[in-house]
Protein backbone atom coordinates (compact mmCIF):
# COMPACT_ATOMS: atom_id res chain seq x y z
CA UNK A 1 0.00 0.00 0.00
CA UNK A 2 3.01 2.28 -0.42
CA UNK A 3 3.51 3.12 3.25
CA UNK A 4 -0.13 3.98 3.86
CA UNK A 5 -0.73 4.49 7.62
CA UNK A 6 -3.90 3.06 9.10
CA UNK A 7 -5.34 4.11 12.46
CA UNK A 8 -5.31 1.47 15.16
CA UNK A 9 -8.88 0.54 16.19
CA UNK A 10 -9.74 1.16 19.83
CA UNK A 11 -12.07 -1.24 21.64
CA UNK A 12 -13.47 -0.33 25.04
CA UNK A 13 -13.98 -3.32 27.38
CA UNK A 14 -15.51 -2.76 30.86
CA UNK A 15 -15.35 -5.05 33.88
CA UNK A 16 -19.14 -5.36 33.87
CA UNK A 17 -19.34 -6.79 30.33
CA UNK A 18 -17.51 -10.07 29.71
CA UNK A 19 -16.10 -10.08 26.19
CA UNK A 20 -14.31 -13.03 24.65
CA UNK A 21 -10.93 -12.48 23.03
CA UNK A 22 -12.30 -14.09 19.87
CA UNK A 23 -15.04 -11.46 19.66
CA UNK A 24 -12.52 -8.66 20.16
CA UNK A 25 -10.28 -10.11 17.44
CA UNK A 26 -13.17 -10.45 14.98
CA UNK A 27 -14.28 -6.87 15.63
CA UNK A 28 -10.72 -5.62 15.16
CA UNK A 29 -10.46 -7.41 11.83
CA UNK A 30 -13.74 -5.90 10.63
CA UNK A 31 -12.64 -2.38 11.55
CA UNK A 32 -9.25 -2.83 9.94
CA UNK A 33 -10.86 -4.25 6.79
CA UNK A 34 -13.16 -1.25 6.52
CA UNK A 35 -10.22 1.14 6.92
CA UNK A 36 -8.18 -0.73 4.30
CA UNK A 37 -11.07 -0.72 1.80
CA UNK A 38 -11.64 3.00 2.32
CA UNK A 39 -7.93 3.72 1.96
CA UNK A 40 -7.70 1.61 -1.21
CA UNK A 41 -10.62 3.47 -2.74
CA UNK A 42 -8.80 6.76 -2.15
CA UNK A 43 -5.43 5.59 -3.47
CA UNK A 44 -5.34 6.22 -7.22
CA UNK A 45 -3.04 7.38 -9.97
CA UNK A 46 -2.32 10.63 -8.14
CA UNK A 47 -0.83 9.01 -5.03
CA UNK A 48 2.73 9.92 -6.03
CA UNK A 49 3.57 13.30 -7.52
CA UNK A 50 6.58 13.32 -9.84
CA UNK A 51 8.73 16.47 -9.85
CA UNK A 52 9.74 17.95 -13.22
CA UNK A 53 12.78 20.23 -13.19
CA UNK A 54 13.02 23.72 -14.68
CA UNK A 55 15.30 24.31 -17.66
CA UNK A 56 17.33 27.52 -17.96
CA UNK A 57 17.85 27.35 -21.71
CA UNK A 58 15.13 25.95 -23.95
CA UNK A 59 16.15 23.01 -26.15
CA UNK A 60 15.92 23.35 -29.92
CA UNK A 61 13.09 21.13 -31.20
CA UNK A 62 15.06 19.32 -33.90
CA UNK A 63 15.10 15.63 -32.98
CA UNK A 64 18.59 15.84 -31.47
CA UNK A 65 19.63 15.35 -27.85
CA UNK A 66 20.90 18.75 -26.74
CA UNK A 67 23.25 19.23 -23.78
CA UNK A 68 20.32 20.58 -21.73
CA UNK A 69 18.80 17.11 -21.57
CA UNK A 70 21.85 15.31 -20.19
CA UNK A 71 21.11 15.60 -16.46
CA UNK A 72 17.38 14.85 -16.83
CA UNK A 73 16.08 11.45 -15.63
CA UNK A 74 14.43 8.99 -18.00
CA UNK A 75 10.87 7.74 -17.54
CA UNK A 76 10.02 4.37 -19.13
CA UNK A 77 7.15 3.50 -21.45
CA UNK A 78 6.63 -0.14 -20.58
CA UNK A 79 2.98 -0.57 -19.59
CA UNK A 80 0.82 -2.42 -22.12
CA UNK A 81 -2.50 -0.74 -22.92
CA UNK A 82 -3.65 -2.62 -26.04
CA UNK A 83 -2.47 -5.63 -28.04
CA UNK A 84 0.36 -7.94 -27.08
CA UNK A 85 3.51 -6.74 -25.37
CA UNK A 86 5.99 -6.12 -28.21
CA UNK A 87 9.52 -7.47 -28.34
CA UNK A 88 12.21 -4.91 -27.54
CA UNK A 89 13.36 -4.63 -31.17
CA UNK A 90 9.72 -4.12 -32.25
CA UNK A 91 9.15 -1.30 -29.76
CA UNK A 92 10.76 0.18 -26.68
CA UNK A 93 10.65 3.73 -25.42
CA UNK A 94 11.52 6.19 -22.69
CA UNK A 95 11.28 9.96 -22.27
CA UNK A 96 12.38 13.06 -20.40
CA UNK A 97 10.51 16.23 -19.40
CA UNK A 98 11.60 19.80 -18.51
CA UNK A 99 9.78 23.13 -18.39
CA UNK A 100 10.02 26.89 -18.47
CA UNK A 101 7.42 29.63 -18.18
CA UNK A 102 6.14 29.06 -21.72
CA UNK A 103 6.32 25.34 -22.49
CA UNK A 104 6.59 21.81 -21.22
CA UNK A 105 9.47 20.19 -23.13
CA UNK A 106 9.48 16.51 -24.09
CA UNK A 107 12.27 14.37 -25.46
CA UNK A 108 11.41 10.74 -26.20
CA UNK A 109 13.72 7.98 -27.39
CA UNK A 110 11.86 5.35 -29.43
CA UNK A 111 12.98 2.05 -30.90
CA UNK A 112 10.56 0.91 -33.64
CA UNK A 113 11.75 -1.50 -36.31
CA UNK A 114 9.00 -0.57 -38.83
CA UNK A 115 7.64 2.97 -39.24
CA UNK A 116 4.14 3.07 -40.70
CA UNK A 117 2.05 5.96 -42.02
CA UNK A 118 -0.68 4.22 -44.02
CA UNK A 119 -3.31 6.98 -43.91
CA UNK A 120 -2.35 10.21 -45.71
CA UNK A 121 -5.31 12.15 -44.29
CA UNK A 122 -4.19 13.15 -40.78
CA UNK A 123 -7.78 12.96 -39.48
CA UNK A 124 -8.46 9.41 -40.72
CA UNK A 125 -7.48 6.41 -38.59
CA UNK A 126 -4.68 8.45 -37.06
CA UNK A 127 -4.50 5.99 -34.14
CA UNK A 128 -3.72 3.18 -36.62
CA UNK A 129 -0.48 4.80 -37.79
CA UNK A 130 2.72 5.01 -35.76
CA UNK A 131 2.36 7.98 -33.45
CA UNK A 132 3.52 9.37 -30.14
CA UNK A 133 0.53 10.22 -27.96
CA UNK A 134 0.79 12.96 -25.33
CA UNK A 135 -1.91 12.91 -22.67
CA UNK A 136 -2.05 16.22 -20.81
CA UNK A 137 -4.32 17.51 -18.06
CA UNK A 138 -3.04 21.10 -17.76
CA UNK A 139 -4.61 21.95 -14.40
CA UNK A 140 -4.38 18.47 -12.89
CA UNK A 141 -8.10 18.37 -12.16
CA UNK A 142 -8.69 14.89 -13.60
CA UNK A 143 -12.07 13.76 -14.88
CA UNK A 144 -13.69 13.15 -18.25
CA UNK A 145 -12.34 14.84 -21.37
CA UNK A 146 -13.70 12.76 -24.25
CA UNK A 147 -15.62 15.71 -25.72
CA UNK A 148 -14.19 18.62 -23.77
CA UNK A 149 -10.97 20.55 -23.26
CA UNK A 150 -10.63 19.44 -19.67
CA UNK A 151 -7.60 17.48 -20.90
CA UNK A 152 -5.96 16.54 -24.19
CA UNK A 153 -4.76 13.43 -26.03
CA UNK A 154 -2.43 14.74 -28.73
CA UNK A 155 -1.49 12.14 -31.35
CA UNK A 156 1.82 13.26 -32.87
CA UNK A 157 1.93 11.72 -36.34
CA UNK A 158 5.02 10.92 -38.36
CA UNK A 159 4.11 13.81 -40.68
CA UNK A 160 4.28 16.25 -37.75
CA UNK A 161 0.55 16.82 -37.26
CA UNK A 162 -0.93 16.92 -33.74
CA UNK A 163 -4.45 15.42 -33.76
CA UNK A 164 -7.09 15.24 -31.04
CA UNK A 165 -10.86 15.03 -30.66
CA UNK A 166 -12.81 18.26 -30.40
CA UNK A 167 -15.56 19.16 -27.94
CA UNK A 168 -18.36 17.66 -30.05
CA UNK A 169 -18.86 14.03 -31.18
CA UNK A 170 -17.32 13.57 -34.63
CA UNK A 171 -14.98 16.56 -34.36
CA UNK A 172 -11.36 15.72 -35.13
CA UNK A 173 -8.96 18.65 -34.90
CA UNK A 174 -5.45 19.47 -35.99
CA UNK A 175 -3.92 21.25 -32.98
CA UNK A 176 -0.51 21.97 -34.43
CA UNK A 177 -0.43 25.33 -32.68
CA UNK A 178 -0.59 23.49 -29.33
CA UNK A 179 2.42 21.22 -29.91
CA UNK A 180 5.54 21.83 -31.97
CA UNK A 181 7.35 18.56 -32.59
CA UNK A 182 10.08 16.99 -34.70
CA UNK A 183 11.72 13.59 -34.82
CA UNK A 184 14.89 12.17 -36.35
CA UNK A 185 15.98 8.56 -36.80
CA UNK A 186 19.52 7.33 -36.36
CA UNK A 187 21.08 5.81 -39.52
CA UNK A 188 22.90 3.22 -37.40
CA UNK A 189 21.56 0.16 -35.57
CA UNK A 190 19.21 -0.03 -33.76
CA UNK A 191 17.94 3.10 -35.61
CA UNK A 192 16.53 4.82 -32.54
CA UNK A 193 14.20 7.77 -32.98
CA UNK A 194 14.64 10.94 -30.95
CA UNK A 195 11.27 12.75 -30.83
CA UNK A 196 11.13 16.22 -29.32
CA UNK A 197 8.17 18.48 -28.59
CA UNK A 198 7.28 21.67 -26.80
CA UNK A 199 3.75 21.80 -25.48
CA UNK A 200 1.52 24.72 -24.54
CA UNK A 201 -0.92 24.51 -21.64
CA UNK A 202 -4.53 25.62 -22.13
CA UNK A 203 -7.38 25.88 -19.63
CA UNK A 204 -10.68 24.08 -20.14
CA UNK A 205 -12.38 27.23 -21.53
CA UNK A 206 -10.37 26.93 -24.76
CA UNK A 207 -13.54 26.82 -26.89
CA UNK A 208 -14.71 30.17 -25.50
CA UNK A 209 -11.42 31.99 -24.99
CA UNK A 210 -9.17 30.57 -27.72
CA UNK A 211 -5.54 31.61 -27.33
CA UNK A 212 -6.53 33.74 -24.32
CA UNK A 213 -6.99 30.49 -22.40
CA UNK A 214 -3.29 29.68 -22.62
CA UNK A 215 -1.78 29.08 -19.19
CA UNK A 216 1.66 30.36 -18.13
CA UNK A 217 3.74 27.80 -16.24
CA UNK A 218 5.12 28.44 -12.78
CA UNK A 219 6.82 26.66 -9.91
CA UNK A 220 4.68 24.20 -7.90
CA UNK A 221 2.06 23.92 -10.63
CA UNK A 222 0.58 20.39 -10.65
CA UNK A 223 -0.66 18.76 -13.87
CA UNK A 224 -1.54 15.32 -15.20
CA UNK A 225 0.59 13.60 -17.83
CA UNK A 226 0.98 10.29 -19.62
CA UNK A 227 2.93 9.32 -22.74
CA UNK A 228 2.16 6.38 -25.01
CA UNK A 229 3.18 5.02 -28.40
CA UNK A 230 0.93 3.59 -31.11
CA UNK A 231 2.91 0.88 -32.95
CA UNK A 232 1.36 -0.09 -36.28
CA UNK A 233 4.08 -2.07 -38.16
CA UNK A 234 2.69 -1.24 -41.61
CA UNK A 235 -0.43 -3.40 -41.49
CA UNK A 236 -2.96 -0.58 -41.47
CA UNK A 237 -3.86 -1.03 -37.83
CA UNK A 238 -2.40 -0.40 -34.41
CA UNK A 239 -0.85 -3.63 -33.13
CA UNK A 240 0.63 -2.43 -29.85
CA UNK A 241 -0.19 0.48 -27.57
CA UNK A 242 2.31 0.97 -24.76
CA UNK A 243 2.41 3.80 -22.23
CA UNK A 244 4.12 5.28 -19.21
CA UNK A 245 1.32 4.66 -16.71
CA UNK A 246 -0.02 1.32 -15.47
CA UNK A 247 -3.80 1.46 -15.91
CA UNK A 248 -6.32 -0.59 -13.98
CA UNK A 249 -8.83 -1.89 -16.54
CA UNK A 250 -12.54 -1.09 -16.33
CA UNK A 251 -14.59 -3.98 -17.70
CA UNK A 252 -11.38 -5.27 -19.27
CA UNK A 253 -10.57 -1.96 -20.98
CA UNK A 254 -7.22 -0.24 -20.36
CA UNK A 255 -7.56 2.23 -23.22
CA UNK A 256 -8.91 4.95 -20.94
CA UNK A 257 -6.49 7.84 -21.44
CA UNK A 258 -8.42 9.49 -24.28
CA UNK A 259 -11.58 9.44 -22.16
CA UNK A 260 -10.51 10.32 -18.63
CA UNK A 261 -7.58 12.18 -17.10
CA UNK A 262 -7.98 10.20 -13.90
CA UNK A 263 -5.44 7.66 -15.18
CA UNK A 264 -2.67 10.22 -15.77
CA UNK A 265 0.39 10.59 -13.56
CA UNK A 266 0.40 13.70 -11.39
CA UNK A 267 3.47 15.89 -11.94
CA UNK A 268 4.73 19.08 -10.34
CA UNK A 269 6.91 21.82 -11.79
CA UNK A 270 9.90 22.56 -9.57
CA UNK A 271 13.05 24.67 -9.63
Amino acid sequence: MNNAIFPRPTLAVTAHTPVSMVAIFKKSIKIMSAVVLLSCSMIGYAETIVDIQYIDRAPVIDGKIDQQWQATPWFPMDNLILGALPREKDFSGSFKLRWDEEYLYLMAKIRDDVLADAYPDPKVHYWDDDSLEIFLDPDGSGGDHLYSYNAFAYHLALDGNAVDLGDKPGDILLLNDHVENKWARSPTEPHEIVWEAKIKFYSDDLAQQGEQSRMPLSEDHVFGFMLAYCDADGKGRREHFVGSQAITPINGDKDLGYKTADVFTKMRLVK
